[in-house]
């Protein structure tokens, strides 16, 4: 288990630019450990750049990003990062525990692996269900538990909870608080949803490509004098123009 005063991932001058425009703009963040850090801001904004640059599928102008003292994109780090996508990334034809035994056989995972998340996204009712036939918060959750195959160090949830019911989005944040607090897990959340922030450890508050808070809830609300996060962003942003 990592403890909380390491750094699970760090970007130093991270810039990426696609079609002659800088997504990213010389990036240096820290994600700790063992806690639970959430990526807010609006959609565009660059979330999903950073969170696939971390992942190792994007493609950088400059800088360097370490995960879990590797450079992003090693081999050995397939399978220590879960990465869920904002579209569910699993076969719509097949069942939700084929998919799991399909994705625990590339992974290279015990077969043990399938009942164990299956069980943890609370789909063992639903796991001899067609994915397709499942509702949109369903398929998330299938999403979720082929990330959780194999126990990653690093879950990279990109908006994990858009568009599920208030009972859903609570039941997985709850998931996500025991895997951070309770098992170690490093999970990197983004959202454009600024209430959201409350069940975080750390925010970065993000907006064109640039962090423009890296902090606690606590000591971003202190430094703005604002009394939630929604109007902490907009003074910070004002305080920037």
């Amino acid at each position: 288990m990592s403890t909380t005063s390491e750094m699970a991932v760090t970007t130093r001058a991270l810039r990426v630019v696609r079609g002659g425009n800088t997504v990213l703009h010389d990036l240096d963040i820290s994600v700790p450990a063992g806690q639970i850090t959430g990526l807010l801001g609006p959609s565009g904004c660059g979330k999903s750049t950073l969170m696939r640059s971390i992942v190792g599928v994007q493609v950088v102008r400059s800088g360097s990003v370490e995960v879990l003292g590797r450079p992003a994109g090693s081999a050995p780090l397939r399978s220590e990062v879960g990465y869920v996508t904002q579209q569910p990334s699993v076969y719509g034809d097949l069942t939700v525990a084929e998919n799991l035994r399909f994705f625990a056989r590339v992974l290279g995972v015990d077969a043990g692996e399938v009942e164990r998340c299956v069980q943890q996204v609370d789909l063992a009712a639903e796991q001899d269900r067609v994915v397709e036939h499942l509702s949109g918060g369903q398929r998330a959750r299938v999403s979720l538990a082929v990330a959780l195959l194999g126990s990653p160090g690093l879950l990279v949830l990109d908006e994990p909870t858009v568009g599920l019911d208030p009972v859903l989005r609570r039941d997985l944040w709850a998931l996500f608080d025991t895997l951070a607090h309770r098992d170690g897990v490093t999970l990197l959340v983004s959202s454009h949803v600024m209430d959201e922030a409350v069940h975080c450890d750390r925010l970065l508050l993000m907006r064109d490509g640039r962090i423009i808070a890296d902090d606690t809830l606590e000591g971003i609300l202190q430094r703005t004098g604002a009394s939630d996060v929604e109007d902490a962003f907009l003074r910070l942003v004002e305080g920037a123009e």
